[in-house]
């Protein structure tokens, strides 16, 4: 009687511990091109995609690849790392929907980085909406990646749309030794390469994109503060290519009379082959370029609506047939 009673006390404590058991979350998840999603997404059990490892990491975790693959689309809504180091091309393919949702409204302080991935919006008429769409979070960390032929109609077809929400205090981007290429539709003047709009309320953005490369979009990067009531929005482009793109290389958008602050630096750069330069346009919206080159677009700059456009003096800017506005000069200091 003893030994059956320790026995059933047994197999009550394994009962109570076996759905916490199964219910943990892992710090480092693996997924693989022949992975299951059934599995535990451990080293020797990978999954399969990206949305089938992140219910099963922890936040703060990371979700590795062990070898090529396409993995899915995936809304995140936690702080998580989603990486390919080097295992062959890391692929997220869609068609009319965004590759990466960023979305950590539950977790307003969540760094989210997506390093090493091909994300690919697919061939002509998939209609794709963006790459990575950022709602709600603190940081996005894009690293060492390539996001193209993202083609969804307005509001969509952005590389990366950055749209944080009112109600954080700050949010920060970063960019680092990525692609983006033919995203947007040039014909109707929608979608690009890098959109920063908060969609509203008070925010301030911290933006920086390095060692990248922005080429044959609808539009580069943009930068618009007219849906803000408070904060601002500031942008560092450094180091990077921005040519060949339809509609406008570098813009800096606010509303025509006051509004929140957007400003743009572009420093060590090419903005090369675009149909606009660089575009200030609105009373607060400052664009500065030093150490950079500026031709061959359509239009080399464009400055309108009392923003404030500058030449730190130190550029090669030619071969511009056209240019709108005043292009001021300012000394480095």
């Amino acid at each position: 009687m003893r030994t059956h009673g320790l026995v059933l006390a047994l197999a009550c404590l394994a009962a109570l511990l076996a759905p916490g058991a199964a219910s943990a979350q892992a710090t480092r998840t693996w997924i693989s091109g022949v992975g299951d999603d059934v599995n535990p997404c451990s080293r020797t059990a990978p999954c399969k995609t990206f949305a089938g490892a992140i219910s099963k990491t922890a936040a703060g975790g990371e979700i590795d690849t062990l070898d090529p693959g396409g993995f899915g689309a995936v809304t995140v809504t936690k702080a998580i790392t989603l990486a390919d180091e080097g295992t062959g091309e890391g692929g997220i393919l869609v068609a009319g929907t965004n590759g990466i949702t960023v979305n950590c409204v539950s977790d307003p302080n969540c760094t989210v980085v997506v390093r090493g991935l091909q994300i690919d919006g697919g061939p002509v008429g998939s209609n794709s909406l963006s790459g990575i769409k950022f709602i709600a979070g603190k940081t996005l960390i894009v690293q060492n990646c390539a996001i193209r032929n993202f083609t969804g109609g307005s509001p969509n077809g952005y590389g990366i749309w950055f749209a944080p929400s009112g109600g954080t205090a700050s949010v920060t981007l970063l960019v680092q030794n990525t692609t983006l290429q033919s995203n947007g539709v040039g014909a109707s003047g929608t979608g690009g390469a890098i959109f920063i709009q908060p969609s509203g309320g008070t925010v301030t953005v911290n933006a920086s994109i390095s060692n990248s490369v922005m080429d044959a979009n609808n539009t580069g990067v943009r930068a618009d503060s007219t849906l803000l009531t408070g904060g601002a929005i500031n942008v560092s482009v450094s180091y990077s290519n921005v040519t060949n793109n339809t509609n406008g290389a570098v813009a800096a958008i606010a509303q025509n009379t006051g509004g929140q602050p957007v400003g743009i630096v572009v420093d060590h750069s090419a903005i090369t082959g675009n149909g606009l330069g660089v575009n200030a346009n609105g009373q607060m919206a400052t664009l500065r370029i030093g150490y950079s080159e500026m031709s061959h677009n359509a239009t080399g700059y464009k400055q309108v609506n009392g923003s404030t456009l500058t030449s730190f003096g130190n550029n090669l800017i030619s071969d511009n047939p056209l240019n709108t506005g005043t292009l001021g000069s300012i000394a480095p200091s």
